[in-house]
């Protein structure tokens, strides 16, 4: 296209929060916060046109000089594994905006920059073919969230931003040495493609596999260190949650396809069935947690962990169906989970308690409402036609083939999602209306629908025809197997 686009699109949120700081007035910081998601959105739609879905190589490559002394360079470039988040990023991120717009009705202008200049880190971290860019924008993304929940969240938003801050701050830290040693072991470079064809031992490979796991795992959240998770979700405003759920939590999954599984093989194929057993025990624990919550985030909030471990499970299968599955099903997740972070965020708005008791009969009240609570929770529970259907279908294909017990264990935690998502929403939607208070509620807006309704078309869309998405992850789904299992043995 003769365009940088991969920087156009990592510096437009970064530019955008520059020009908020010149501006005086909330409406005027809204609207152009808007704009410039909206931009970047356009951008990334321009990208996946230009997607060439019959190679794995990287493309639009950007290779500039950085800090020559030490090899590092500033490199963007995506592939069919991160072509497809970095879409996600932009998308929530206009979502985002919009979930705010009346909810964030303090230091505006603050908020609107954390949100864009977090935007852009997410954005970095999916386009970085630099070992040492990916970590800077990876532990640079700490601040703004850090603020996000500690400035704007609910009453106890200190004690759970610090923890969010502590937990991926250990992780991070672990893995600062695991990048260290790569360096050094890897020839010195910081090249992602180049670390990625070197042939590292086994010794080595292992104990770098669990450096990494720690700070992926972390980040995931896989049990046991998924406990920052439900405070931090409880007590962010509705565009954190959104954030952590659609894109932060796919970051540590992230990390395995590119770093763990291509640079360190014969580790990854050694360690599968522990990561396939802490997968299930995710999923089970995960589902057996939301089961028992009366407040609506921490519901939403267990079931993600419970459904990244469906991801993992599918990463850690370690072929063909079971890695379609897993990167299909962090997308579908974004969407999904980040939808109904939404919906919990539009109904806390109106009514001001997340108890589920407090409710009942919303579907009289808000029958827009409720509609789009009814797709996205079939989607959460993987009904066919839904976009959650088709990954977790390939997951589970591919689960039962790598270990037949664990894949059994994993429907046991499909079973639990349909549980406590149908009896949330038994309880929420139908029956009589439960509070006086509920009678005046009003249904969803113009700004509001405009937010929900592109997270239902690709609820729908993937669900009645996932094609042309795993088309664009085929080509580096095969060739990471390759690199797994090596070019004479394949997948």
């Amino acid at each position: 296209m003769g365009l940088p686009l991969l920087s156009l699109i990592v510096f437009t949120p970064a530019v955008g929060a520059a020009l908020l700081l010149l501006l005086r007035g909330d409406g005027a910081v809204r609207w152009t916060a808007l704009g410039v998601t909206i931009l970047d959105l356009a951008l990334c739609i321009a990208m996946l046109a230009g997607f060439d879905t019959t190679t794995h190589a990287m493309q639009f490559v950007e290779r500039h000089r950085w800090v020559p002394a030490l090899g590092i360079t500033f490199s963007l470039g995506v592939d069919g594994i991160s072509a497809l988040f970095v879409f996600l990023t932009a998308l929530l991120g206009t979502v985002c905006v919009l979930a705010s717009w009346a909810a964030i009705d303090r230091r505006v202008k603050a908020f609107m920059v954390s949100l864009l200049v977090m935007q852009a880190l997410m954005l970095g971290v999916f386009c970085a073919l630099d070992l040492f860019l990916f970590y800077v924008c990876w532990e640079a993304m700490l601040i703004p969230m850090y603020l996000i929940i500690g400035v704007w969240g609910g009453e106890g938003r200190v004690y759970a931003a610090f923890k969010f801050f502590l937990y991926t701050l250990a992780g991070s830290l672990v893995f600062l040495v695991g990048v260290i040693a790569l360096y050094f072991q890897g020839g010195e470079t910081f090249d992602i493609i180049a670390l990625t064809a070197h042939n590292l031992p086994f010794a080595v490979q292992s104990w770098l596999f669990f450096a990494f796991l720690i700070a992926f795992a972390v980040k995931v959240p896989m049990v046991p260190v998924h406990t920052w998770l439900p405070d931090a979700h409880v007590q962010a405003p509705t565009a954190g949650s959104i954030i952590l759920a659609g894109v932060l939590l796919k970051m540590g999954a992230y990390g395995f396809l590119r770093f763990s599984l291509p640079m360190l093989p014969e580790a990854s194929l050694y360690y599968s069935t522990l990561m396939l057993a802490l997968s299930a025990l995710a999923i089970v624990y995960g589902g057996l947690l939301a089961l028992a919550q009366d407040d609506l985030k921490k519901l939403v909030a267990y079931s993600s962990i419970s459904h990244m471990g469906f991801v993992t499970l599918g990463i850690f299968a370690l072929n063909l169906r079971g890695l379609q599955g897993g990167i299909l099903q962090m997308f579908n997740h974004g969407v999904t989970t980040g939808a109904l972070f939404l919906l919990v965020g539009l109904i806390y708005e109106r009514t001001h308690t997340r108890s589920i008791a407090d409710y009942g009969g919303l579907m009289k009240l808000a029958p827009v409402y409720t509609s789009f609570l009814a797709l996205f929770t079939l989607s959460s529970m993987a009904l066919p036609g839904t976009n959650s259907f088709v990954g977790e279908l390939l997951v589970l294909s591919g689960g039962f083939a790598a270990n037949l017990a664990l894949g059994a264990v994993a429907v046991l935690g499909a079973l639990l999602s349909a549980a406590y998502l149908l009896g949330m929403y038994g309880r929420v939607s139908l029956g009589p209306v439960s509070a006086a208070g509920l009678s005046k509620i009003r249904d969803v807006n113009a700004r509001e629908m405009a937010a929900i309704v592109p997270l239902a078309i690709f609820v729908l869309w993937v669900g009645l025809y996932p094609k042309p998405f795993l088309s664009i992850i085929d080509a580096s789904v095969r060739h990471l197997l390759v690199q797994v299992h090596g070019a004479g043995s394949g997948p």
